[in-house]
C-alpha cells in the first residue's frame, strides 16, 4: 500500500514516516500543498495524510483537488489547528477522518487500516 503524507513540519513528517513504514507502508511525501499535488498525481497513493496548514496550498484545497477526480482515495487530516470550522469545512471538502496534532502513533496507524480497510483496499502491505 502506498502512503502519501504532507506535512510542512520535518519532526512530525519524520514520526509519521516511521509510524506507517513499521507497518510496512510505502512512503511517498510532500513538503507542502504545490508538491503534494504534484506527488499525488505522480505516486496514485492509496490513502492520503494530509495536513492542514501548509506553504504554496492549503490541505483543504487539497483535499478539494483530490475529490475533483478522486473520490475513492480515503483522506486522513492532521492538524494543530482543533478549530470546529475548520473540522467541518475538512470533513465538507471530503475528508475521511481528521487527527488533532500531537498525534499517538498506535492511533495513527488504527485510523489508516481502517480507512483503507473501508475503501476496500487490500491490507496486505
Amino acid at each position: 500500500m502506498k502512503i502519501l503524507i504532507a506535512e510542512d513540519d520535518v519532526m512530525m513528517m519524520a514520526s509519521i514516516e516511521y509510524q506507517l513504514k513499521k507497518e510496512g507502508y510505502n512512503i511517498s511525501k510532500a513538503n507542502n500543498g504545490s508538491e503534494a499535488m504534484a506527488a499525488f498525481e505522480k505516486e496514485s497513493p492509496d490513502l492520503v495524510v494530509t495536513d492542514i496548514i501548509m506553504p504554496h496550498t492549503s490541505g483543504l484545497e487539497f483535499i478539494g483537488f483530490i475529490r475533483s477526480s478522486y473520490d475513492h482515495i480515503p483522506v486522513l487530516v492532521l492538524s494543530g489547528v482543533d478549530e470546529e470550522d475548520t473540522v467541518i469545512e475538512a470533513f465538507n471538502l471530503g475528508a475521511d477522518d481528521f487527527l488533532t496534532k500531537p498525534i499517538k502513533p498506535g492511533e495513527l496507524s488504527v485510523r489508516v487500516k481502517r480507512l483503507l480497510k473501508k475503501a476496500g483496499k487490500n491490507e496486505g502491505n
